[in-house]
Parts: C-alpha cells; structure tokens; sequence
C-alpha cells in the first residue's frame, strides 16, 4: 500500500499592535511553504527588508518540489542568501534605506519531511503529540547569556539588550547563512511561526495552550496575537499557523499538481508588494485575515469554551513538555528525526485549505500579471530572483535552476555594467568639476596678480610706527592681503603736525611715484618742522613776555617801598609840625 501524501494547510495573520507607527513585519502561508519576516532598520527600510525576504522565498510555493529533500534545503538556504545580496543591494542604491535588515523563518513540505531555515530571533514552534518544540535557537545576544550561564531565561524576558540580534539579513556586517534543520513530518503537526513581538511577551505553555485548544488555525492565530497585544506586546506581532494531514486521495493528481491546494495569504508589510509575489507564485494570491476585536462574538464563544486556557497577561515559562532530545536536534542543520509520520493520529484540525469563495470581505484576492505566452526571460522589478519561462515552456524561479542561475548572472553581469557606467559619468562629473575650480583658482590668480602688479605701481605718503614714511602699493588690504609695502620711514613725527595732516597720512597721501612721494614727505617733514620752529618761538616770546611782566611787578614794589619810608622819615624828625597839624585838624573838625 502506497503511503499516504501530507499536504500543508496554513494561515497568516499580523498586526501592527499598539506602540509602532508601521507594520515591519511580513508573512506567507502557502501550501508548500510557510514564512514570516520581522524587518527592522528605519521608518521605511524594515518594511522593504521583510518583502524582500518573502517575495525571494515565495517562487518555493509555484510548483512541487521534485528534488531530494537535501537539494530543498540548499533551495532555502541560497533563496535566503539571495534575499540577503538583494536587500544589500537594494540599501546601497537606496541610501535612505541604510542599515535595513530582517530575520526569517520559513518551513517546508516536501516528500514527508520538514525542512526549516532559520536566522534572527524570530521564532518557530511544532506541537506534536501535545508537545511543544521550540525548534529554533534565537540568534541574540541575550539568548548567548542564556547559553553561557549568565543569565536565566526568566531574566532574557527583560534584558535591557533582548533586542540586540547577532545573526540576521541585510547591510551588515553580520553572516546572512541561515540555520538548517529537517526532521520527518507527522499527520497532526502544527507549526507556529512567530515575530519576537509574540513570542517575548507569552510564555512556551500559554503558546502551547492556545495551539493545543484551538483546532481552527485562523482561530488560533487571533488568539495569540489578542493575547500578546494584551501581555503588554510593543512590538508588531505576527503569527502563521500551519497544520499537516493527510490529502485526500483525489488530489493525488500527477496531471494538476495544484488541485486542493490553497490560495496563498500575504501578511503585514509584504501586503504592499502582493501583485509582484503573485507573479512570482504563478497563483492567486490573497490579503491575510484582519485582527478581530477580542469582544467578537466567536471569540467570546472560543475564550468560553477554552475553561482551562491561562491567563494571557502572564508569561510563563518555557513549556517543559518538550523532551531534550528534540530540543538538543531541533538547531542542528543535519537532525533527522526517526519516527514515522503514519504511525501517529493528527490531533483534531480544520481540514479545508483556503479557497477564494472562503475570502472574508476585508481581504484582497490578486490575480498574477505574467501571461502563459511570456517572453523567454521575465524578471520580477525587485530586483531579485529572476523568474525564467524554460524552453520546454515551464517557468521557474528557483535559484538552484540553471535557467536561473544564468539569468542571475547575466543580470548581475547588467548591474556590474550599469555600476560601471555611473562610476565613470560620476568620475567626469568629478573631474568637470575639478576643471572647473581649477578654472576659477587659476583666474583668482591671475586677477590677484594683476591687481598686486597695479598696486606695486602706486606710491603714497603714510605712517609707520608714529612717524611719516613712504609706502610702495596703495593703502588698502583685498581678503587680508596687504597690497602695500614699507619703502622708507623718516623722522618726523607724526603728533607734531596738524591734525587735519594727521587725519590725511593715516588714510594715506597718493603720489605720482616715488620721487614725488619723497617730496610730499619732505615737504610735510619741513611743514612740521617749520611748525615746530614757530611754537617753539612762540612758546619763547610767552616766556620772555612773562619775565618782563614779572620785572615790572618786581620794580613798582620796590618804589611803592622807597615812598613809604620817606615819609616815615619825615614824620619822625619833625615832631612839632605833626602836633600842630593834628591841632589844625581838631579844629576844623569841631567848626564843622
């Protein structure tokens, strides 16, 4: 008896949540592929990394996988490693977008096993057998301090740093090889692929009680958003949902490999880019469901009939349901699990992939642009994996395809010419421009020369250090040049002219050259000297004026002097002559 086929039924759902501006999230839930992206690096350059990522990993959903399970790993890990070059390149043309970068998870199904690639601290979780594995190691340096010791896990859930990555994609400096792991898919597997905006603030057992109580996947996702944006999430918060079970059997078809398969659902910011990824699918593709309010009516029935689901505002601890052998295979590139998917029951699930009669109201269904008759090449305007139409008429975008590998070369070979091309017009631009001051220095030159010879032709009279000189050049400075220099400097004083000469030699006296430059100064120098004469006479005509004042002063005393004592004299040899006029005197008196 021929062993039964699983098929992938997924879901997506995203929400910007409660504190960023935008949503840097994206996320894919296909029929062979599931995936989510956490972008991060600016307003707009997180959104763009995220795309990126999804649209580089969605040609994976186009057709079955026909390869080994090995060459699917490789097809994972070079579509990552292509999304990291494109995202580069994308920042280097972009300068706005410095800096930007992502995580991914992504899973897929193929011949009974999973595949998962994984880099960053986005995280991705199997519940089997009412276990939860968490399957991914995060790629942060708080996750490093849980593995040295240094700190516990309970402590990671606040660490100052649980947000500094050290493995990611995108313009650093960082390796972009994301980890690998397969390991055998079971009927009743269910995947949780998550941004750290879900995973931080719930703990391993709510997780696992929510995806364990909730058989409908799209139920399921609006749980944990609701109850990570209720624990407090400051971050966008998305969630992808996938379960495994069997296919029934007439959709076993070799002539229409895509028979009951689902539409595919893009979430958060890869929304914007949805009519290039659903060229890249082949397929229609559709908008993920929107966040319903936790005061729905069928989530009040699911919240009532979940008696026994946690309180989400806790977060609790890591779910210790997991045995250690999956949780020591789970990182490693080369685990391989033993059991048989067969052997085990699925737990209870929706059985209905997602059809577009299915579509709620708010969701967007995008029909793909390529027609079946395209040209021999066709490139998506990304910039990213090109999407090649084969000889034989198939079209493929997987970058393991030689068709493909090509078409990479020769569009890389393109841009290694367009690069070429803008260096060398920027070179010229550079070197006309150099020219160009080349020009303008050399005519600054030219004019200072030429004003510098004019100058050196003129002569004036001045000062130099108090005293009259005589100055080759012209009294004046252009951007701190003096065009003038000391040709000789005389004996005169300055302070012993006028002022109004004074005034005239500190703006500068022209001459005609330097003889009559000499001969102004000597004349000014004979003026001052011809001043200085005449004060000095006149200071020594005031001197001799004064003495000859002071003389006659000095003479008019002496005879006031000589008068008085004459008649002192007389007055004293004639005794007689004095009583009788005093007489006389008394006389006169008493008759008046």
């Amino acid at each position: 008896m021929a062993e039964r086929k699983l098929r992938l039924l997924s879901t997506v759902l995203s929400d910007v949540g409660y504190v960023r501006a935008n949503n840097q999230d994206s996320g894919f839930a296909g029929s062979r592929i599931i995936a989510m992206a956490d972008g991060m690096g600016g307003h707009a350059g997180g959104d763009t990394a995220s795309t990126i990522a999804i649209r580089t990993l969605a040609h994976i959903e186009r057709s079955e996988h026909r390869g080994t399970v090995l060459s699917m790993a490789q097809t994972l890990e070079k579509s990552i490693l292509a999304a990291h070059d494109a995202i580069v390149g994308r920042a280097k043309k972009e300068h706005q977008l410095a800096g930007m970068g992502t995580t991914v998870d992504t899973v897929a199904l193929t011949r009974g096993w999973w595949v998962l690639a994984h880099i960053g601290d986005s995280r991705a979780y199997l519940l089997r057998a009412n276990k939860l594995i968490r399957v991914t190691k995060d790629h942060s340096y708080v996750q490093h301090l849980v593995d040295t010791g240094r700190i516990s896990e309970q402590e990671a859930r606040n660490h100052p740093q649980k947000n500094v990555v050290v493995r990611v994609l995108g313009d650093f400096d960082i390796d972009p090889h994301p980890d690998i792991s397969i390991r055998r898919a079971q009927a009743g597997d269910r995947w949780l692929l998550c941004s750290d905006g879900l995973c931080g603030p719930l703990g391993d057992e709510t997780i696992r009680e929510i995806m364990l109580s909730t058989p409908d996947r799209e139920e399921c996702a609006q749980l944990l958003v609701n109850a990570a944006l209720k624990a407090g999430s400051t971050d966008n918060v998305t969630a992808v949902v996938a379960d495994a079970q069997y296919a029934p059997r007439e959709n076993w078809s070799l002539l229409n490999p895509n028979a009951g398969l689902q539409v595919p659902l893009v979430a958060g910011a890869a929304e914007a880019g949805i009519h290039s990824i659903a060229d890249v699918v082949r397929r229609p593709v559709a908008t993920a469901p929107k966040l319903k309010s936790q005061s729905s009516p069928a989530e009040k029935a699911a919240l009532l009939a979940q008696g026994d689901v946690p309180d989400y505002q806790s977060a609790s601890s890591p779910a210790p349901a997991s045995s250690p052998a999956d949780e020591a295979a789970a990182p490693h590139a080369d685990a391989v699990a033993s059991e048989r998917g067969d052997n085990l029951a699925p737990h209870e699930v929706s059985d209905e992939p997602v059809s577009e009669s299915q579509l709620s109201d708010d969701q967007i269904l995008v029909e793909p642009t390529h027609s079946d008759d395209a040209a021999d090449e066709q490139m998506t305007d990304t910039g990213e994996i090109p999407i090649v139409q084969k000889k034989n008429g198939t079209i493929t975008a997987d970058p393991s395809d030689p068709a493909v590998k090509r078409a990479a070369r020769e569009r890389k070979a393109q841009e290694v010419a367009q690069e070429a091309a803008a260096a060398k017009k920027k070179q010229r631009r550079i070197i006309a421009w150099v020219v160009a001051i080349c020009m303008v220095l050399a005519a600054l030159a030219s004019g200072a020369t030429l004003l510098t010879q004019w100058a050196m032709s003129q002569w004036y009279v001045g000062m130099s250090n108090g005293k009259i000189a005589i100055y080759q050049g012209v009294p004046t400075q252009v951007f701190g040049l003096n065009l003038n220099r000391l040709e000789e400097e005389t004996d005169t004083k300055v302070s012993s002219l006028p002022r109004d000469w004074q005034t005239q030699l500190s703006k500068g006296v022209k001459a005609d050259n330097k003889a009559d430059a000499v001969a102004r100064a000597l004349k000014i120098s004979q003026q001052a000297k011809e001043q200085e004469k005449k004060k000095k006479q006149e200071d020594q005509e005031a001197k001799n004026a004064a003495k000859d004042a002071a003389k006659a002063d000095s003479s008019k005393d002496s005879s006031d002097s000589n008068s008085s004592d004459s008649k002192t004299s007389a007055s004293s040899a004639n005794p007689k002559d004095n009583l009788e006029s005093q007489a006389n005197t008394s006389k006169n008196g008493g008759a008046a």
